[in-house]
Parts: structure tokens; C-alpha cells; sequence
């Protein structure tokens, strides 16, 4: 019958006389060998075929039994959670929290355990190889590496505050939180997040200087003045996960207290809080849309005037080195805050949820990983220095 539908319709197509008229029918015959028959076949071997009926008969059993089971370990967790919020009270600080994390299969668990402790360890040898490397090469002690170091130290403390945290979790039956060390995490986080925000931005000015006032960057940027610029951008996280955290301690937990992510995160933690958070989400939008905005300001400011002086150069060689100082910067730019972006400007719901942790996957766990590796593969001096240390390992094994 499969073998009827296909070539007849197809032989009807090549087959009869060409005429305006026959155009018509010869589209009609296609729709039919593209676009019904591949419908249909399956159609057709399930209902004329005995052993496929028997297997779609057992499926949806199994399908309607499973769905019977998890129907009545809902209704059994929702009795529980009503009993412990009556027996706890509407207004009692729970004292530990439950993350939900990825995925509840240990199959799942295991791939993803050896999948993080591989992305973990391979951002803390690249950024502590990149410290040392910088500490090393007298040629790389500029200002533009200095905050590359700073970059490299504070993806370190970025990834520790979450990434261990998370490994413990993929191993552990429960994956319980105390309060303390959740506010604890989402503190650091805070102050991690925010610093690099403003990191990236002070390194974009940094690139405006040497390219836009080449004869001024020496006088510009000082020791003084890169050491003030690193310790402005902490002081800006330390500000912002101050006040995070406490509005956060307003807040009241009654149960369930299950984190729907897998870190202890400002939007998670109110959506499961007795407590009003409409002033708590109301801070967050001022301070973090405040913070994005300086932040992203300086680095499209910073860029445009780059831009606009590249264009301006006669020299092919003066406009590719000016490129290749800035690609690698951008790249970090673009992973750090388009992953970002993509997790605080979506509306929430449960679909956006499981996405939001795909997207803090990537600019707490695998950014910090691949920066090094962008600064160092994307970057000709950071290249040539690593294989001079290189050689003088070599020369010293001799």
C-alpha cells in the first residue's frame, strides 16, 4: 500500500502530458509524495501490522499507569507541605531550603557531575595559569593584563562560590541548603556577578584609551589608577550584594521551600517566600537595571569611539592589531552578557524557569572556563609568552 501511494503518485507527476492544466494537477500529486505520504506510512503500518498494535497498546498503558503514580505522589507531597506549613505557621523562618537542580535520574547526575568537575577544574588551572603567566612575563606587567589578572582572579572566586556547591548536590540524595548558607552563596554570587559586570566595563575603557589616546595611556592609566578602577568595580558588587541581601532578610519562608534552580538566586528565592517580595524585585530591577546600565553605557561609549578611530586609520597592520586587541575582550563581553540577558529579560513561567538554568549555566560555570582560553588563544603576546615559559620549562628538564 506504501509502495501504491508513493509511486503512483509520483508516476502520475512525470508521467502525464504537459499542459497548463496538468501544472496544477502535477502540484497537487507532489503535495501527495511529500507531504501526505510521509503521514500516512506510519498510519499505515500500525494499523495493518499486529506486533505494532500490541506495542502501542502496552506504551499507552504503561504511559497512563505512570501518569496514575506521579498523579498520586503529587497529591501525597502537597497533604505533606499543608501539614508543615499549619504545623510550622504562616510567618516561621524555615531553616533550610531544598534545590531542585537538573535532574532527579542518577544516570542524568552522574553525566552531569563528571561534566562540571571537568569544566571546574579546567577554568581554575586556565585562570590560575593565566596569574601565573601574567606574574611571570615582565612583558605582559601592562595595564591592559592587569586587569586580565584581575578577570582571571575573580572567575576563580565566581566559579567556587557556585560550582563545588553543585558538584556536592549531583552526589547527594537531598539537595539541602541551610538559610544561612543560602544567603551566604547569594551573597558572594551577588558580589562576584556584579564586580565582573564592572570589570568588563573598566577593561573596555581601558581598550578606548590605548587605541583612541595611545601617546596618553601611560599618563591615563597608572598602577594608581587601574588599582583604584579594580577596587571601585568590588566595592560596586560589594554594594549591590549588600543590599540584596538585606532586603532578602525581610523575608519569611513557611514552606515548601524548594528552590526551583540549582544556587540559591535572588528571583528563585522570592517566588517561594510567605512574604510579600514586591519590594525586594522592585530594589533589583532599580539597582541591577541601574548597574547594567552604567556598565553596558561604558562599553558601547568605549567601543564606538574604537570603532570610529580604527575606521579612521590608513595603516591595514594598525587596524588589525587594534581588532585583535578588542575581539578577544568582546568575545568575553558577548558570552557574559548575552547568557545573562537571556535569563532577566524573559517573563517567568515554568519553560523559562528550566531555561534560566541553562543560561546561569553558562555565565557561572562555562564562562569562567573559556575566558582564559579566549584571552589566551585570540591574544598573540599571551601566545608568545606562554611559549617562551614553555621553552625555559624544556630548557630546565635538560
Amino acid at each position: 500500500m506504501a509502495v501504491a501511494l508513493f509511486y503512483g503518485s509520483a508516476a502520475f507527476l512525470y508521467f502525464h502530458p504537459f499542459s497548463g492544466n496538468a501544472e496544477d494537477q502535477g502540484k497537487i500529486a507532489s503535495v501527495f509524495y511529500t507531504l501526505v505520504t510521509p503521514m500516512l506510512n506510519p498510519f499505515i503500518y500500525s494499523l495493518r501490522n499486529k506486533e505494532v498494535r500490541s506495542t502501542l497498546r502496552r506504551a499507552v498503558n504503561k504511559l497512563i499507569s505512570w501518569l496514575y503514580s506521579h498523579r498520586s505522589r503529587s497529591d501525597q507531597t502537597k497533604a505533606a507541605n499543608s501539614a508543615t506549613m499549619v504545623g510550622k505557621g504562616n510567618g516561621t523562618p524555615s531553616a533550610e531550603f531544598v534545590l531542585s537542580g537538573f535532574s532527579e535520574r542518577t544516570d542524568v547526575q552522574a553525566v552531569l557531575f563528571m561534566v562540571f568537575l571537568v569544566i571546574y577544574v579546567v577554568s581554575l588551572l586556565g585562570n590560575l595559569g593565566m596569574l601565573v603567566l601574567i606574574r611571570l612575563d615582565a612583558q605582559l606587567h601592562t595595564p591592559m593584563y592587569f586587569f586580565l589578572s584581575s578577570l582571571s582572579f575573580l572567575d576563580i572566586c565566581y566559579s567556587s562560590s557556585i560550582t563545588p556547591r553543585l558538584l556536592v548536590d549531583l552526589l547527594a540524595e537531598r539537595k539541602v541548603i541551610s538559610y544561612p548558607a543560602c544567603l551566604t552563596q547569594f551573597y558572594f554570587y551577588a558580589v562576584f556577578a556584579t564586580t565582573e559586570c564592572y570589570l568588563l566595563a573598566v577593561m573596555a575603557y581601558d581598550r578606548y584609551v590605548a587605541i583612541c589616546s595611545p601617546l596618553l595611556y601611560a599618563i591615563s592609566m597608572s598602577s594608581r589608577v587601574c588599582a583604584l578602577l579594580v577596587a571601585g568595580s568590588f566595592l560596586a558588587g560589594i554594594t549591590n550584594a549588600t543590599i540584596h541581601t538585606g532586603f532578602a532578610l525581610r523575608l519569611s519562608f513557611c514552606g515548601p521551600n524548594i528552590i526551583n534552580h540549582f544556587y540559591c538566586e535572588g528571583p528563585p528565592l522570592y517566588a517561594i517566600s510567605c512574604t510579600d517580595p514586591t519590594i525586594n524585585e522592585m530594589v533589583m530591577f532599580i539597582v541591577v537595571g541601574f548597574n547594567l546600565f552604567v556598565t553596558n553605557l561604558t562599553i558601547l561609549v568605549s567601543y564606538t569611539y574604537i570603532l570610529a578611530t580604527i575606521l579612521r586609520m590608513r595603516s591595514a597592520a594598525g587596524k588589525h592589531k587594534a581588532f585583535s586587541t578588542c575581539a578577544s575582550h568582546l568575545t568575553a563581553v558577548t558570552l557574559f552578557y548575552g547568557s545573562a540577558a537571556s535569563m532577566y529579560s524573559r517573563p517567568s513561567s515554568r519553560h523559562s524557569q528550566d531555561l534560566d538554568k541553562v543560561a546561569s549555566v553558562f555565565y557561572t560555570v562555562v564562562a569562567p572556563m573559556l575566558n582564559p582560553l579566549i584571552y589566551s588563544l585570540r591574544n598573540k603576546e599571551v601566545k608568545d609568552a606562554l611559549g617562551i615559559a614553555m621553552k625555559r620549562k624544556h630548557l630546565a628538564e635538560k
